[in-house]
């Protein structure tokens, strides 16, 4: 059964759909200007039945994109489509106002443009949370998975070698994280479409706000885990199809390859699961932790942790009180300031450097 976090992943459905004998066909935004809604990179599966996951625009240019999906199906042709669109006509084409889009559109598997053994390879990485990325040929389709060598060198894994033309623009895609469309050899537009592993969430403690906490950020895109060792807490019935680890939190987090796209916050009140948790989190390189509690709370356990040698500068990763300063009352509204803190955090915004509690 594929898990909670999969279920609405364009690139996982398509594979899944290929897999089971259907149709597929996976569209990817790989150029974008001025108000486009959707960064290159995104993508948008669609299978014979006609079911949609994703979005290239979030408009009805995926009306557009599925007749041409559905197209790709039957002739096995790639196609690329481009939107140029003026402030007065962006509203009937899903653009918030004037912008230029291009989508590639490609059907998955045998009679297609995407092979699966290259389609495998390549989520079969970015489950393991290895960066990978793949790179087109637009010309003719041509596709190479590109990885990083345990001592840091590109390789191509699937497809051939690479252009070395294209070697600097894959190493700025691999530092910056975004997908891109570049020139090789010969005037050849390539598209380096960089598949990263999914935003992670690990909720420390199956207390209440976490039972709403954990699908909320599921509808956000994170791969959700819930962290508990009281057994009766940390049950499927509490938290439906999400991920649930009965270990302890220190021991758990040692094991999960926390990264750069992993977020970890506790919740349980309670200094013997928080504090090994925090610990082993300021460890970690993860783009966010957050502990909740009161200021006072706050104050008691960055002394605790001071006092077990960690430095002033390494606490001061923790968001304490946990969540953007809201006034929110109850379970509900407190999940809603973490999980905004946490987008804040992950996208640079000023909120997530004054989150409103001073």
């Amino acid at each position: 059964m594929m898990s909670q976090s999969l279920l609405h992943d364009p690139l996982d459905l398509a594979i899944a759909w290929a897999e089971n004998g259907q149709s597929a066909a996976l569209a990817t935004v790989i150029a974008a200007w001025g108000s486009s809604p959707r960064p290159s990179g995104s993508m948008m599966a669609v299978n014979s039945d006609g079911r949609i996951e994703g979005s290239v625009s979030g408009g009805c240019v995926e009306a557009s994109v599925f007749d041409a999906a559905m197209t790709a199906m039957q002739d096995g042709r790639p196609n690329l489509l481009s939107y140029g669109v003026t402030s007065e006509q962006a509203w009937s084409v899903g653009l918030a106002c004037g912008g230029e889009l291009d989508v590639l559109v490609e059907a998955v598997g045998p009679g297609g443009t995407l092979p699966m053994p290259l389609l495998r390879a390549a989520v079969d990485l970015r489950h393991q949370r290895k960066p990978a990325l793949l790179a087109t040929r637009l010309s003719d389709m041509r596709h190479a998975l590109v990885t990083r060598t345990t001592t840091g060198e590109l390789t191509s894994t699937v497809g051939g070698s690479i252009d070395p033309h294209l070697l600097p623009a894959l190493e700025q895609a691999f530092r910056d994280g975004r997908s891109r469309r570049v020139t090789g050899a010969a005037d050849e537009s390539w598209f380096l479409h960089l598949l990263t592993a999914p935003y992670r969430l690990l909720i420390v403690g199956a207390v209440h706000i976490a039972q709403i906490l954990a699908p909320l950020a599921t509808t956000m895109g994170f791969a959700v885990t819930v962290i508990d060792p009281r057994t009766q807490l940390a049950t499927p019935e509490r938290f439906p199809g999400i991920t649930l680890v009965t270990e302890w939190p220190d021991e758990a987090l040692e094991s999960l390859a926390i990264d750069t796209h992993t977020a970890i916050v506790t919740l349980t009140h309670d200094a013997k699961l928080d504090d090994p948790t925090l610990r082993t989190a300021l460890e970690s390189p993860a783009f966010y932790i957050g502990a909740l509690g009161s200021r006072k709370t706050q104050t008691s356990r960055l002394k605790r942790l001071t006092e077990d040698g960690i430095a002033p500068e390494r606490t001061a990763r923790i968001h304490g009180p946990v969540g953007l300063a809201i006034g929110a009352i109850g379970a509900p509204e407190i999940a809603l300031s973490i999980l905004a803190e946490i987008v804040a955090v992950r996208r640079d915004a000023a909120l997530g450097r004054q989150p409103g509690w001073t």
